[in-house]
């Protein structure tokens, strides 16, 4: 089963492997400490390194709200294509 770490545990575990790597320990050795396998630190590291636990939630907020947008984009795509398809048959009758 996997566990899904929240921002805060996953910004709190990224700064437990700064202090263990500052004291000397490997990544392996790191990544078994914070009970993560390699590839999850590297990509916690990748996608949330430097981030404080307040620059996740706004991340979360606007990953949220760029979802939100891009429905609304969609949707008025597809309102725009009925219409002109409405158009096309109306000239031709």
């Amino acid at each position: 089963m996997k566990k899904r770490h929240t921002g805060q545990q996953i910004v709190a575990k990224l700064r437990q492997a700064d202090v263990l790597i500052g004291k000397g320990q490997s990544i392996p050795e790191v990544c078994r400490e914070i009970e993560v396998s390699e590839q999850t630190y590297y990509r916690w590291r990748q996608k949330y390194g430097g981030m404080n636990p307040e620059m996740i939630k706004e991340l979360r907020e606007l990953q949220k709200e760029n979802a939100r947008l891009k429905k609304v984009v969609a949707d008025q795509a597809l309102d725009a294509q009925i219409l002109k398809e409405a158009i096309s048959i109306s000239k031709k009758l």
